[in-house]
């Protein structure tokens, strides 16, 4: 701790120009921890994952936000040497070093930024590690035995669900104190505001994000063919890890080609406002699911949500006001939420119910629960 009582921060992860909900958290934190006195510093990468490894675009040349101004871009994955060098300069600069984890593939980096940072152990800095996955939705044989290893080095860990809290104790194992659970905070890219908008029903869904098997995009195809009116249209936008031709095979087989339009590759924030204007409902078909800032990404854009009971899906969507729930992994199930929301005048009803998230209450009682992790 600082004199005035402040707490030196370190933010190990992903900033611009790296794309995406995890650059846009790191870098708002940071922001938020500043103006509340914390000097912080973020520690971003130079190169995050072997491209093998993440097929998509990983970078972007336009910040989707207001870039935290001190940011480095010192880590690399390719070299370990810089790890543990990175760890010995934030033990003398930082009170408070956090790992922003969200896939194994950082533990190794992680785990010499850590040996680093215990090398100079007199400095007093403790560790966290911030999970926005304990593990992949997607999991290898070896990604427990990694983060197994990171969780039970480092002094705490904090998650964004109960759930995922569970998880990671049973990770890190008895004797090593609980896992801070401090939920998602809003952190949405800055798209210009919401397109005006056009009374009456849009007759069209969107699905918004990284196209992943455990996101369901098969079951709302699914789900479109059984339970939503012949006229009603589907948009898929977002990276397709695998491709696009098993989805597009599939709307084949189940004769709604023409009704699917799959548009492949990442989405800038300013494009946004009129895939949002063009939907009557972003659907969220999660199998599985952490936190997303979709369904807020929505609201603010005013458009309601469909989305399964995973994860925290279910903690941002009213029920009947400004969204619809339905069961993790069941088209049918899917298939009925999407029969009920065209249901006549149902569209309008729940757009009419959309508010925008407040942010504040959120960050407030996260950053209190990251500082005492």
């Amino acid at each position: 701790m600082s004199g005035d009582g402040a707490t030196r921060v370190a933010l190990v992860g992903p900033a611009h120009p790296y794309k995406g909900g995890g650059a846009r958290h790191t870098t708002e934190l940071a922001h938020r921890l500043r103006a509340l006195g914390h000097p912080t510093v973020v520690e971003s990468w130079r190169a995050q994952y072997p491209a093998a490894l993440y097929p998509g675009r990983q970078t972007i040349e336009d910040p989707e936000g207001e870039p935290y101004p001190d940011t480095r871009h010192e880590l690399a994955w390719y070299r370990p040497d810089g790890w543990w060098r990175t760890g010995r300069m934030l033990a003398r600069e930082a009170d408070l070093v956090v790992l922003t984890l969200f896939s194994p593939v950082q533990v190794p980096a992680y785990l010499g930024v850590l040996a680093g940072v215990r090398s100079r152990r007199r400095a007093g800095a403790r560790v966290v590690a911030l999970c926005h996955n304990v593990l992949p939705h997607e999991r290898r044989a070896v990604d427990a035995s990694l983060v197994r290893a990171l969780l039970r080095r480092v002094d705490g860990v904090v998650t964004h669900s109960p759930e995922q809290a569970r998880l990671a104790g049973g990770l890190r194992g008895p004797g090593r104190g609980d896992a801070v659970v401090a939920p998602m905070p809003p952190h949405l890219p800055e798209t210009g505001g919401a397109a005006d908008p056009v009374p009456g029903e849009r007759r069209h869904l969107l699905f918004l994000g990284i196209v992943r098997p455990y996101k369901g995009v098969d079951l709302l195809l699914r789900a479109l063919a059984e339970g939503a009116p012949e006229d009603v249209t589907l948009t898929v936008a977002g990276e397709f890890w695998g491709g696009t031709g098993e989805l597009a095979a599939l709307a084949g087989e189940l004769g709604i080609a023409d009704r699917v339009r799959l548009r492949d590759g990442y989405v800038p924030a300013d494009r946004l406002p009129e895939l949002f204007a063009a939907a009557d409902a972003v659907v969220l078909p999660y199998r599985t699911a952490t936190a997303t800032q979709n369904v807020w990404l929505a609201h603010e854009h005013g458009v309601p949500v469909v989305a399964t009971r995973a994860g925290t899906l279910p903690d941002h969507v009213r029920e009947g006001v400004d969204g619809l729930l339905c069961a993790p992994g069941d088209a049918a199930d899917l298939a009925r939420a999407l029969k009920a929301l065209y249901a006549p005048g149902e569209p309008e009803r729940l757009r009419a119910g959309v508010r925008p998230v407040d942010p504040e209450p959120y960050w407030r009682a996260y950053t209190e629960r990251l500082l005492g992790a």
